[in-house]
């Protein structure tokens, strides 16, 4: 079965049928840019300070981690690129659509323990690479973008996990329909969306999300448009963390985001260069924690975490198989981050696991 390939990006290629092909040529695509690009390259002494200090203190919290799998009674189908987050107004983690050789529109949640299959009355046409996040503010999920096959998506779609019900918002305004965009909660509680793929161009506009309509936000500075990339947010701290993705601009830095600044980060050492890997959270580790990932047309598997300053390998004694387009959530009923699918290669997958710091 083929897996996810279309849809991300293609334009450079005249092309919307293949993305790995246009993935395969983003290192000469960096080394283009990187020629006419200036990117910060020094840490104060405060900052250096700051980093071996964080870093350290990291290490030490965690003498050993594991990701290990879980065996449901049931799973949904092989699929990669499906739309994943934890709903806290019915906690429990949902699944929408994804990619098994068709475009799907199913809903599935977990409770820690089961996946179950919801039947909504209505639901999202079916698409993949769309993403999604909970609003604390309206308790509601918001699901945004995607690709279906043939157009780039600009819908907006409403996930009550009280009532197991999808409605489709008709707002006055919104973002561009893209495939691959960045849609995250925002520290103020509202759910944010970054950047995506319009088929000719990546995106560098954000939005917010106030429960009835999208409204443009204007920072001093954003990150470089891009999309697929990863992004999480530690809500300790009310820092979000974006890293890597697919841009004409290089996407090889991190930024961080306070819910008015976003800052291009110096960090001393990075994940390699991904693109629709996983990113969440983990508030055991207190750190965001990044996974797998496309990076050059050659799917990984390491562990990465960011430490608020520094980014840190993480070399579990076990990891799930290389994959991409995974999705990813920390499950409150669990306790801990949970991944499910993404493929490898051509190969679908449909497991579960869970990561143990």
């Amino acid at each position: 079965m083929k897996a996810f390939r279309s849809g991300m990006k293609l334009s450079e290629l005249k092309s919307l049928v293949r993305v790995r092909r246009a993935v395969r040529s983003i290192s000469h695509q960096w080394q283009n840019h990187k020629r006419s690009c200036k990117f910060p390259l020094a840490l104060t002494m405060g900052h250096f300070l700051a980093v071996l200090v964080s870093s350290s203190a990291f290490a030490a919290e965690i003498p050993s981690s594991s990701w290990s799998q879980l065996f449901p009674a049931t799973s949904p189908t092989a699929r990669s690129y499906l739309a994943m987050t934890y709903d806290a107004a019915s906690q429990k983690v949902i699944v929408f659509g994804g990619y098994e050789g068709g475009y799907l529109n199913d809903t599935w949640t977990f409770d820690g323990t089961t996946w179950t299959n919801v039947n909504t009355p209505t639901a999202p046409p079916g698409r993949a690479n769309a993403q999604m996040a909970y609003d604390r503010l309206t308790h509601k999920v918001v699901l945004f973008g995607g690709y279906d096959g043939r157009h780039y998506l600009g819908d907006t779609w409403l996930w009550d996990g009280r009532a197991s019900t999808w409605t489709q918002a008709i707002p006055t305004h919104s973002p561009q329909a893209v495939t691959g965009p960045m849609v995250f909660p925002d520290p103020n509680g509202h759910v944010d969306e970054f950047g995506g793929f319009d088929g000719n161009f990546y995106q560098g506009n954000m939005w917010q999300w106030n429960g009835l309509d999208w409204i443009r936000l204007h920072p001093a500075m954003v990150p470089y448009a891009r999309s697929s990339a990863a992004v999480g947010v530690n809500t300790f701290a009310n820092q979000v963390v974006m890293f890597g993705g697919l841009g004409d601009v290089n996407p090889n830095n991190t930024w961080t985001y306070d819910g008015t600044t976003w800052t291009i980060q110096s960090p001393s050492i990075q994940p390699p260069l991904v693109y629709a890997s996983s990113a969440i959270f983990d508030p055991n580790l207190r750190a965001t924690v990044l996974f797998g990932g496309g990076s050059g047309g050659v799917d990984q598997n390491s562990t990465w975490g960011w430490t608020g300053f520094n980014w840190r390998q993480l070399v579990p004694t076990q990891s799930p198989g290389v994959r991409e387009g995974a999705g990813i959530a920390y499950d409150v009923a669990l306790g801990h981050v949970i991944i499910f699918g993404g493929q490898d290669g051509n190969l679908l997958l449909n497991d579960t696991w869970e990561f143990t710091p």
